[in-house]
């Protein structure tokens, strides 16, 4: 009997793969293990991101493709932050109850979504 399957990354397409990488690791403070021109690994704690180039029209979307969410300390800092590293903010940051939560559309058009705890 054969064990259960273990999750190995997420994969996002990128036009641009080391930009990703520093907007991943300047961002967000994701560490780079690999980072070529075609391919990036980058870690956050058991969380791997792996990042490939793609030449075609499909990364550039208007819709939402994958949605990566990240807990924050400072939301304001880590938006000020990716602002700067060319992500754009999606709506406002919105003072819920339990906390502040933000999406962001980020390079490539990939969604993020951030959370700081009350």
């Amino acid at each position: 009997m054969a064990g259960a399957a273990s999750f190995r990354w997420i994969l996002q397409l990128h036009k641009d793969v080391p930009k990703a990488a520093r907007f991943y690791s300047e961002g967000l403070d994701f560490t780079v293990n690999v980072c070529t021109l075609r391919w990036a690994e980058l870690q956050s704690g058991s969380l791997k991101l792996a990042l490939m180039q793609s030449h075609n029209n499909h990364v550039v979307q208007k819709g939402y493709s994958s949605l990566l969410s990240f807990t924050v300390t400072d939301i304001n800092t880590t938006v000020t932050k990716l602002m700067a590293l060319g992500a754009e903010l999606d709506g406002p940051i919105k003072y819920e109850i339990h906390g502040k939560v933000a999406a962001m559309r980020c390079i490539d058009g990939h969604m993020l979504g951030l959370y700081e705890s009350a």
